[in-house]
């Protein structure tokens, strides 16, 4: 296959269309949609992992077409009336196979390569500090699935000569995709379907949590399935006879069989913690995780100057380091709180953008009335806890009045929780100071015990 007889195929072919499409239509998707892949630490151009996850979750349409533009192409020769007489040129049929196979890949993978490129530049000129070597792994498997789809559908329009094959074909693996979506969750197990099955499906989740990544046995196994669905399509574009086509399909299963092996049975197994990235990497008392490590420098000592502001209201009881928070939970999951430690996770939007005396304010704040249940962009940024935690960050640092964490909601319920903080900070005010400091630390001991009472005990109208 010289490179003149390669640009020809390309030119009159329908490959190039696949990989515009690929391109154009993630491209479309991931920049006109204002989605939670442009928020939070696990955004698509904020790490290197973010990037590759989010851009191999376009595979959910993205393989679907590429199979069908595979089929569109395999049926170039039965369109125009020439199949038997490529058959009878001495021509082997591999080396007729080799063309169409080649431009198709070649299209697909500059395709995806480039929409993975417009992701790097972007994770580049940003504040990542860690390129995990892994990252490059999950987008060839990617290709390898676009390419494999193509080469599928090209060899089962072959040996199924119809208008219907493609459309069908491109009905068919959407319809697979999405019902095996349904039954994965990649943190949470599923009780519908076997977690193996489910991973048969090259799709990955939207990333949730920076640190996650997919484990190497997904890989492995995804790779294998994907090698024998690639093989059966070049089987098909081969076969001459009925015989061949049915041992064409040897590969696939094959393929599935020892994927099925290798994939892991549990979905916890299926995203696993990136322990390079997760490392901590210390200044003193604050430690951030080796990917964060760019917001070392200006956490360093406004969580140096919160210690000191809770060891003042606390006493001995006061947590002693700041440091990222790098525990795995469910969504929506509580927090595994300490009092020695002041967890920070930078997708709460308490943290997201807070610099100087602000930042201090609300590492104090969760210092002093820790949150339970997380804030973050995918489980919502929430009204639970920001006025408690107003309220002891505001006596903490000595106010003289009641400044919010951030700009109070609108509605209805934010006027009434906003009204009762007001209600509790004139109460709290209005003590001796040594009865102030008794209900902060009985504020931090409900809130590090996940209790609801904290905003009444700071009113006087509970105790702990």
């Amino acid at each position: 296959m010289n490179t003149r007889v390669l640009r020809t195929e390309l030119k009159r072919s329908v490959a190039p269309w696949a990989g515009v499409v690929v391109l154009g239509g993630s491209l479309a998707f991931l920049c006109l949609i204002d989605g939670m892949w442009w928020r939070g630490a696990a955004a698509w151009t904020a790490q290197w992992t973010s990037m590759a996850l989010t851009t191999r979750c376009m595979l959910a349409f993205m393989w679907p077409l590429a199979v069908g533009f595979g089929a569109v192409h395999g049926l170039r020769d039965s369109r125009s009336r020439m199949t038997e007489l490529l058959t009878t040129t001495p021509r082997p049929p591999w080396h007729r196979a080799a063309l169409p196979v080649g431009a198709t890949a070649i299209t697909l993978a500059s395709g995806f390569g480039l929409l993975v490129l417009v992701g790097a530049v972007q994770v580049a000129l940003g504040p990542a500090t860690y390129t995990p070597p892994s990252w490059p792994v999950i987008s060839l498997v990617a290709v390898l699935a676009l390419v494999a789809g193509a080469v599928f559908g090209m060899g089962v329009a072959r040996a199924l000569p119809s208008v219907f094959t493609p459309p069908l074909l491109a009905v068919l693996f959407l319809a697979a995709t999405v019902f095996l979506r349904l039954f994965t969750d990649g943190a949470l197990p599923s009780g519908h379907l076997p977690n193996r099955l489910c991973l048969l499906s090259p799709v990955t989740e939207m990333p949730r949590q920076m640190l996650l990544t997919l484990s190497g046995a997904v890989d492995l196994g995804q790779t294998l399935w994907l090698l024998g669905l690639l093989a059966t399509g070049i089987a098909l574009l081969i076969a001459a006879t009925r015989r061949a086509r049915l041992l064409a399909v040897a590969p696939v299963l094959a393929g599935a069989a020892l994927a099925l092996l290798i994939l892991p049975a549990a979905a916890r197994d299926t995203y696993v913690v990136d322990k390079a990235a997760a490392t901590l990497v210390c200044d003193g008392p604050v430690c951030v995780t080796r990917a964060h490590r760019s917001h070392l420098p200006e956490l360093a000592p406004r969580g140096r100057e919160a210690l000191r502001v809770l060891h003042d209201a606390l006493g001995d009881r006061a947590p002693v380091s700041v440091r990222e928070e790098t525990t795995l939970r469910a969504i929506a999951g509580e927090r595994e709180l300490s009092g020695d430690v002041v967890l920070i996770d930078f997708d709460d939007p308490l943290l997201t953008g807070a610099a100087g005396p602000e930042l201090t304010r609300r590492l104090v704040a969760q210092g002093l009335a820790p949150n339970c249940r997380p804030r973050t962009v995918w489980e919502g940024g929430g009204l639970a806890g920001v006025p408690v935690q107003s309220i002891v960050a505001s006596w903490a640092l000595g106010d003289h009045e009641l400044r919010p964490l951030r700009e109070p909601e609108a509605d209805e319920y934010a006027r009434r929780a906003w009204a009762d903080a007001e209600a509790a900070w004139e109460k709290l005010t209005a003590l001796p100071p040594a009865e102030q400091r008794s209900r902060i630390a009985q504020v931090h001991g409900a809130a590090l015990s996940c209790a609801d009472t904290q905003l009444a005990v700071l009113a006087g109208e509970a105790s702990r």
